[in-house]
C-alpha cells in the first residue's frame, strides 16, 4: 500500500471534510480537542468537499468547518508552510467566522452568536519557548485567569514536536498526531492505528489505490506546487541574504541589507509568475505588474492562495482586494 500525506489541502479535506468523513472528524476532534474525551457526539460539516468542486476564494484558509452537537463551530485550517503574517492570520480568520454570524440576518441580536474554535494544524514550529505539541488560547483576566466569555478558542497542533514511533503510540491523540504526520512512511495499515475504526477509515481513504485519475491529478498538482513554493522561499532568502552580503560590504549594512531584501522579492515574484503561468497560460500585462508589485508578505500569501485559485477571474479578484 501507499498512503498519500494529509498535509496537502486535496488530501486533508478529502480525509477529513467530505461527506463521507463525520465519524472520522469526530474521532479527530475529541482526541485534539477535548484531550481523548468522548465529547463529541455529532457534528455537521458546512460545505464539505466533493472531488473537482472548488471551494469560493473566501474560504481558502478555512479548510473544514463544523457545527457541533453543542452549537458551537469549529474550523480547521492544514498549514505546510510558515508565511509571513499567519500568526495575525488565524486571529483575522477566528474573528471574521465569528463575526459573520450576524451577517446571515441583520436582524439577528448579539445573544445569538455561538461560540467558534479555530485548531490550526502547522507544519513547523510556531512557539519555541514550549515543548507542547497541542496549545490551546482563551481570553483570559489578566492575573487571575478567569474566562471572558467562551466565545473564543484558538488551538495549535505543532507536528514537528511529534516525535513519537509508531510502536510507542498511546493515546488517541498520538494516534491522529502519527497519521497526519507519518502516514505517507505506512506500508500497511499497522496494528495499533487498524484498532482505531476511525483512524483505519481515513487510512484507507489515503490508500493511493483509491484514488480515482482526476484526483491523483489534482493531488499531484498540489504536491508540485507545495514543492515550487518551498523552493522559491528557499531560493529568494538565499539570494536576498547574498546580496545584501554584498551590497553591504560595498555601501554599508543597512542598505545592502535593504536591496539584499528587494532582489529576494523580486525573485519571489518571479517564481510566482511562473507558476501562475504554468496553470493558467499567459495572462495580462496590468495584471502581471500588480503581482510584481506586491509586497513580499503578500507575495507569501499569494503563493498559497494559488493552490485554491480555479481560474483566471479569481486570480483578478484576489488582486482587487489585496
Amino acid at each position: 500500500m501507499k498512503f498519500i500525506s494529509p498535509k496537502t489541502d486535496f488530501a486533508f479535506k478529502k480525509i477529513f471534510g467530505s461527506i463521507h468523513s463525520k465519524n472520522i472528524l469526530i474521532s479527530f476532534l475529541n482526541a485534539i480537542v477535548y484531550n481523548n474525551q468522548n465529547v463529541i457526539k455529532y457534528l455537521t460539516i458546512m460545505n464539505p468537499y466533493n472531488p473537482g468542486v472548488t471551494n469560493n476564494l473566501k474560504d481558502t484558509y478555512l479548510d473544514i468547518k463544523a457545527v457541533l452537537d453543542n452549537d458551537s463551530t469549529v474550523i480547521i485550517e492544514m498549514q505546510v508552510l510558515n508565511v509571513e503574517g499567519f500568526e495575525k492570520r488565524v486571529i483575522y480568520n477566528l474573528a471574521k467566522a465569528y463575526g459573520n454570524q450576524l451577517d446571515r440576518d441583520v436582524g439577528e441580536g448579539y445573544m445569538n452568536l455561538t461560540p467558534f474554535l479555530a485548531l490550526n494544524i502547522v507544519d513547523f514550529v510556531l512557539f519555541e519557548d514550549t515543548e507542547k505539541i497541542i496549545t490551546k488560547f482563551k481570553l483570559k483576566e489578566d492575573t487571575e485567569f478567569f474566562n471572558y466569555q467562551d466565545e473564543f478558542t484558538l488551538m495549535f497542533l505543532e507536528l514537528p514536536k511529534f516525535t513519537k514511533e509508531l510502536s510507542r503510540l498511546e493515546t488517541l491523540s498520538d494516534k491522529w498526531t502519527y497519521f497526519i504526520s507519518s502516514a505517507p512512511k505506512l506500508e500497511v495499515i499497522p496494528s495499533s492505528l487498524e484498532e482505531v475504526p476511525e483512524i483505519k477509515a481515513a487510512l484507507n481513504m489515503a490508500n493511493k489505490a483509491n484514488l480515482n485519475n482526476q484526483e491523483l491529478e489534482e493531488l499531484e498538482t498540489q504536491e508540485r506546487l507545495i514543492r515550487d513554493y518551498k523552493g522559491q522561499i528557499n531560493f529568494a532568502k538565499r539570494e536576498g541574504r547574498e546580496e545584501g552580503r554584498e551590497e553591504g560590504r560595498e555601501e554599508g549594512r543597512e542598505e545592502g541589507l535593504e536591496e539584499g531584501r528587494e532582489e529576494g522579492r523580486e525573485q519571489v515574484a518571479k517564481q510566482i509568475l511562473r507558476q501562475i503561468r504554468r496553470k493558467f497560460g499567459e495572462i495580462a500585462p496590468e495584471v502581471q505588474i500588480q503581482i510584481e508589485q506586491l509586497s513580499l508578505e503578500k507575495l507569501d500569501i499569494l503563493g498559497e492562495e494559488i493552490f485554491d485559485l480555479a481560474t483566471i477571474v479569481d486570480l483578478e479578484n484576489w488582486l482587487v482586494n489585496q
